[in-house]
């Protein structure tokens, strides 16, 4: 897999020195990369319009159910 960003080889070598990676990964990677001009950084992709909708659609919410017209009068009556 080729290095997206200047800063993702970079971290590369340094794991590399660390002996966290083996050489022929890192030579892998180089070699898959090749002489591109490589960004500093690489930003991330701004997500599709639909789906920016479904990540910021509302949740719906729980209505209370309602009592029928006269229930708290006569709740009213019983406890006399």
């Amino acid at each position: 897999m080729p290095f997206k960003s200047k800063a993702q080889r970079r971290k590369f070598a340094e794991l590399l020195v660390k002996g966290e990676i083996s050489p022929e990964t890192y030579e892998e990677w180089n070699r898959e990369t090749g002489g591109k001009q490589l960004p500093e950084r690489v930003q991330p992709q701004k997500a599709s319009r639909a789906a920016r909708k479904r990540t910021s659609a509302k949740k719906p919410t729980v209505k209370a159910k309602k009592r029928p017209a006269g229930a708290k009068r006569k709740a009213a009556k019983n406890k006399k």
